[in-house]
């Protein structure tokens, strides 16, 4: 009996795992198509940067109240209504022909991100260690880390080639994700419930308090994440203007390629220990940024450079990601875990969103694209040195919550 148990959890895991990689997925996948809508219902760079707020502030308000949804509805809960919001978004996103579908889609696949993100990984962790209980929890966390950043290059490397050489490629990528999110969906559904304690769980007779996120924890990963926001957001817009690139193909193959050197990264640095991988993404993005910076400016822009940059900015991010993610679960107790994976991931989509809206609202304004790259990259070095520093210099004990 504890055989056919463990090989619940076992299989388990690795639904929950596909079901997280395919709501993340959905996240990123409109970013080389919005050229195509801009096409389709005369989008203004200030309507698509909406567009992107409208998904991010979905996102976060969803992670705000995860840990108590997650008290009433479980882990299991929480993916199923993820992946059955993110079908419904897919088939609002096809279906509906219009920018105000557009907006209501991207509204409904940022709730479908915010339930599954914030307690994908807990659920992931508690259900290897059902299977195995003498399992590495950071094995886990390094699958449920990769598979939140990896994702997010997947989806716009389909729909880019889908865009490319495929008919209907504002329909045919969302009517994939759909499919491929029933059988997600299925697999949740058999995968057991690992148990969701109550917001206010007790320890020793006390109840637990409020948990927050450590400031330079924040920091670094917002830091981390703008960059890689940026290249979301408007990569497709500078390979097409800066560099003369308009290619679907190629805008999602550049996101991809950001977004797969995170995950690199963090298998990359898998014998590390968090601290030596936090200051190793650090000195990644600080270089990324200046050949990003270069790569940009007239009168010879490089498209190899910003390729290059992209990659070691993305790698960077996995690597500063996955340290303070590390240096932050350790010290979390498992009654706070959802609670913490949330505010982790409301700080990634907050560094995924606020500097791609903040450059949409510049370029609109009239201002270059090389300016706002360097405006941009300056903010982001300046921000991921001091919050990194921060965080290095606090030992893991600092971290912990009080109880």
């Amino acid at each position: 009996m504890p055989a056919v148990q463990g090989h619940r959890y076992g299989s388990g895991f690795w639904a929950v795992a596909f079901a997280f990689l395919i709501v993340m997925s959905v996240a990123t996948l409109p970013s080389p198509l919005y050229g195509l809508y801009r096409t389709r219902d005369h989008l203004s760079t200030f309507v698509v940067t909406l567009v992107y707020a409208i998904f991010a502030g979905g996102t976060i308000i969803t992670l705000l109240g995860d840990r108590f949804i997650a008290a009433r509805a479980g882990r299991r809960g929480m993916m199923l209504g993820g992946v059955a919001t993110m079908i419904a978004a897919a088939g609002v996103l096809a279906a509906w022909k219009d920018l105000p579908g557009l907006l209501i889609g991207r509204l409904l696949t940022g709730v479908a991100v915010g339930l599954a993100a914030g307690v994908a990984i807990p659920y992931l962790i508690e259900l290897r260690l059902r299977a195995d209980p003498g399992a590495s929890v950071a094995g886990a966390r390094n699958i449920g880390t990769a598979v939140n950043v990896g994702a997010l290059g997947i989806g716009p490397l389909v729909a880019g080639c889908l865009a490319q050489w495929a008919p209907q490629p504002l329909i045919l990528s969302y009517l994939l994700f759909a499919a491929l999110g029933a059988v997600a969906l299925i697999g949740v559904a058999a995968a057991p419930e690992t148990g969701a304690p109550a917001p206010r769980a007790t320890t020793n007779g006390r109840a637990a308090r409020s948990v927050r996120l450590p400031v330079p924890a924040a920091a670094a990963t917002i830091a981390a994440f703008s960059a890689t926001g940026l290249f979301a957001g408007l990569s497709g817009l500078f390979l097409a203007t800066t560099f003369g690139r308009p290619s679907h193909a190629l805008s999602g193959a550049t996101l991809f390629l950001v977004f797969s050197a995170g995950v690199a990264s963090q298998w990359g640095t898998t014998r590390l220990k968090a601290s030596p991988a936090l200051a190793l993404g650090m000195i990644s993005m600080l270089v990324g940024l200046v050949l990003l910076v270069i790569a940009v400016r007239p009168p010879a822009p490089s498209l190899v450079l910003f390729l290059i940059g992209g990659a070691l900015i993305g790698a960077g991010a996995g690597a500063v990601y996955k340290g303070t993610t590390g240096l932050v679960l350790e010290a979390t107790g498992p009654e706070n875990r959802v609670a913490m994976t949330s505010a982790l991931v409301i700080a990634v989509f907050v560094g995924l969103s606020v500097p791609v809206i903040g450059a949409g609202i510049a370029l609109n304004q009239g201002a270059s694209a090389p300016d706002t790259v360097l405006v941009f990259a300056v903010l982001v070095a300046l921000g991921v040195s001091a919050s990194g520093w921060a965080l290095l210099r606090r030992r893991t004990t600092g971290l912990r919550q009080p109880a």
